[in-house]
């Protein structure tokens, strides 16, 4: 039981850092890998996803109450998504999801370096595409992110952080809202797979959900009060943590 209480302490982290600039999978996996051994790799998987859909629910509404979420470029991804993430998942059956560390490594120190240098990154929220353009974007955006987040995932909050700003033209709030709501769609469709194929160990999984629902909630209220300055600062960190994590798996 102690071990469900430590997962807890865990997953509020997990949910805090994820509702702001992603990055939860860190702390969350890991943690149940360290304490859960027993449980295979699937159960430990569909636990995390059961846990994270949580904390991105509340953060998805809690950012729709305070941010304009830009529905006409986020709905088109997150229906994408949701379906793409499943097809991704089923890939990773088939073939091994390591073989993007290299890649992924490189796109994560090319956004941390792009973000570094360009100070005003983000910070004005200024969409650029017309409707039918946005439209075609996110949509291939909602294939390619849901995909990527069923085959292999990590960095998946950050990519999309990414995209909204660099190409959508929105600030990191804006930007940061979007991503949750897409991340949602992407986590309801792991958290079927493994529901259905019976690989959620409840008992855990029920704790840790309600952790993670505060961490978020105390996440998105601070992003929310301390605005796109502290999100930015944020997603370096976590982009940098993730650097390190894709990094270390590459070489090792």
């Amino acid at each position: 039981m102690i071990e469900i209480w430590i997962l807890c302490g865990f997953a509020f982290t997990a949910g805090f850092i994820d509702s702001v600039a992603g990055g939860g999978g860190l702390i969350q996996l890991p943690a149940l890998l360290v304490f859960m051994p027993q449980l295979s790799v699937a159960t430990l998987l569909g636990t995390n996803k059961f846990a994270s859909i949580a904390g991105t629910s509340v953060a998805s509404a809690q950012y729709a109450r305070h941010i304009e979420i830009q529905w006409k470029a986020t709905l088109p991804a997150t229906c994408a998504a949701l379906v793409f993430s499943f097809v991704g998942a089923r890939a990773a059956s088939i073939i091994d999801p390591k073989v993007m560390r290299p890649l992924v490594l490189f796109m994560l120190v090319a956004i941390a370096f792009y973000t570094f240098i360009q100070k005003d990154f983000g910070n004005l929220h200024a969409p650029r595409l017309n409707a039918a353009r946005q439209y075609a974007v996110s949509i291939c955006m909602g294939v390619v992110i849901g995909f990527y987040d069923g085959f292999f995932g990590p960095g998946t909050g950050s990519f999309l952080i990414f995209i909204f700003i660099g190409v959508f033209g929105f600030n990191f709030l804006a930007a940061s809202a979007s991503s949750k709501i897409i991340n949602f769609a992407t986590n309801l469709s792991a958290v079927l797979y493994f529901g259905f194929t019976n690989h959620i160990f409840y008992k855990a999984a029920v704790f840790m959900a309600l952790c993670n629902m505060l961490g978020s909630l105390a996440g998105t209220r601070l992003a929310i009060l301390k605005g796109n300055r502290f999100v930015r600062v944020f997603f370096l960190v976590m982009v940098t943590a993730l650097i390190i994590k894709v990094g270390y798996d590459v070489f090792h």
